[in-house]
């Protein structure tokens, strides 16, 4: 166990000050991720604030270099399902996926890449990644976890039933969450508390568009400004080195199109939402909308 888990395999971060930083998803994409990185620097602001939900490697090409530049960087990350079954040699992604899906089909393709291109002792270093990050921002608690507070792999969308959010928070015992494994980028306020999506840096958000997303979550007057970003990159020079390298050729078109090559795991209501541009924004979260008993 990495130092500074608990048993439950949590890291507590413990009161960050500032704005924080949140990403998702690199998935093996070196060039998404220098951007990224680039894009933090713009900002000002340094790994110590920053939080990636998992999913550090997949459908990209570059799975063994974006492990190194993330963790010479040095921010937090969470350990994805990607992470936990590369970890333990594990025969698939574990994403979820329904058995005999193009999902699935796909998913195997990109995982037996990955798991080549990586060494042992990154596959190590995945199996001692926190399963659960809280932090404490203006006196809001926080958890950062990947899927569901107890299910790694869940898929929580925009359009999952509010109970259902709730129901993860409550389980996490903070006053909100920041998730990822959707891939879709998205912020709500459940009950007073909140749920948060910053979608993936390494995949575009299945909107047409070759851009990719990230968040910031920024300390104003009465709460947290959550603001969602768009990214541009090199994604011609990523889906070039996708295909060199034997990782599925429909997920690097997507790269360009900004269309996932299969949509077997969307509701009806992300499946009708497929390719119109997502447009970047803000989103308040009050202090006072808190439920009492979180104060």
């Amino acid at each position: 166990m990495q130092q500074g888990l608990t048993p439950d395999r949590i890291a507590d971060l413990g009161a960050l000050d500032g704005p924080v930083l949140v990403f998702g998803g690199t998935y093996g994409n070196l060039e998404a991720t220098q951007a990224f990185l680039a894009a933090a620097r713009g900002l000002g602001i340094a790994a110590g604030n920053t939080i990636c939900t998992g999913d550090v490697v997949a459908y990209g090409a570059d799975p063994q270099a974006v492990s190194d530049l993330l963790r010479e960087w040095g921010c937090a990350i969470v350990m994805g399902n990607c992470e936990e079954a590369l970890a333990a040699e594990a025969a698939d992604c574990g994403c979820g996926f329904d058995e005999g899906s193009a999902c699935a089909a796909l998913s195997a393709q990109w995982f037996a890449a990955t798991r080549r291109d990586l060494d042992p002792a990154t596959k190590r270093w995945m199996g001692g990644l926190p399963r659960r990050i809280v932090f404490t921002l203006v006196g809001r608690r926080i958890a950062a976890i990947h899927g569901g507070a107890a299910q790694i792999n869940r898929f929580v969308f925009p359009s999952t039933p509010a109970a259902d959010k709730a129901a993860e928070i409550d389980a996490t015992g903070t006053d909100g969450v920041i998730a990822g494994h959707c891939g879709i980028p998205f912020s709500e306020i459940v009950g007073g508390r909140l749920w948060h999506n910053s979608g993936a840096i390494g995949m575009p958000a299945n909107d047409g568009t070759a851009r990719v997303w990230y968040a910031l979550l920024s300390p104003v007057r009465g709460g947290i400004e959550v603001t969602h970003r768009a990214l541009d990159y090199d994604h011609r020079g990523a889906a070039a080195k996708m295909r060199a390298r034997g990782y599925p050729a429909s997920y690097a078109d997507a790269l360009g199109s900004g269309l996932w090559p299969s949509c077997d795991v969307l509701p009806a209501a992300e499946l009708a939402e497929r390719g119109r541009a997502l447009i970047p924004g803000s989103m308040f979260w009050p202090f006072a909308a808190l439920p009492q008993a979180a104060e």
